[in-house]
């Protein structure tokens, strides 16, 4: 979904009525799944990879909060980042890396053929990919406290007016206002639609 489609037009629109209309309680689960809806539809197979990062660092941060600083937060910090950093690069740079080395071998006429892999770069991977890995470098450098509730932080992974076209937004700011109720203020409406 593009935010210049005509799919965008009305799905916008029937969010922020139903943000509105539901109690403050249940807002982020309307959030939540609006996020997963506009995610899932670029594609919804990719789905289990933003929710393989969350997962990953949302542990990985409960676990650097209870352990003494040292080896072992820096192995969940080493962790966190082999893992969203690998799914990147999976996704984002081994075909490359495949044909670069291909080509390479290929000069010396020592080509091994290594397979054209023909992935579909998920959208939004690289955006998410540093949201996640700066939330987890706040908590290990002590610059906030893990999210505690689980479906918060995956809103602030998946945030949907952000997640493909940035920016990437940093824990202490973003997060906070996931938790803030906002009540309906048409002037601040009206201030939006004239930006």
């Amino acid at each position: 979904m593009l935010f210049n489609s005509i799919h965008f037009l009305l799905f916008l629109p029937i969010v922020v009525a139903a943000y509105f209309a539901i109690p403050h309680r249940y807002r982020w689960v309307l959030l939540l799944g609006a996020s997963y809806y506009f995610y899932m539809s670029w594609s919804a197979k990719y789905a289990i990879l933003i929710v393989t990062s969350t997962v990953v660092d949302y542990f990985a941060a409960l676990a650097m909060a209870r352990a003494a600083p040292g080896l072992k937060r820096r192995l969940l910090l080493g962790a966190s980042l082999l893992a969203n950093l690998g799914l990147l690069f999976a996704f984002k740079y081994l075909e490359f890396a495949f044909s670069s080395i291909d080509a390479l071998l290929g000069a010396f006429n020592m080509s091994i053929g290594l397979p054209e892999l023909d992935i579909l770069l998920p959208v939004g991977i690289s955006f998410y990919t540093f949201q996640t890995l700066s939330y987890t470098i706040d908590v290990y450098r002590g610059e906030r406290d893990p999210e505690r509730h689980f479906g918060i932080f995956a809103l602030y992974v998946s945030f949907f007016p952000q997640l493909v076209a940035g920016p990437i937004e940093r824990s202490t700011r973003l997060l906070p206002q996931l938790h803030a109720r906002h009540d309906f203020d048409a002037r601040r409406v009206v201030k939006g639609l004239q930006l």
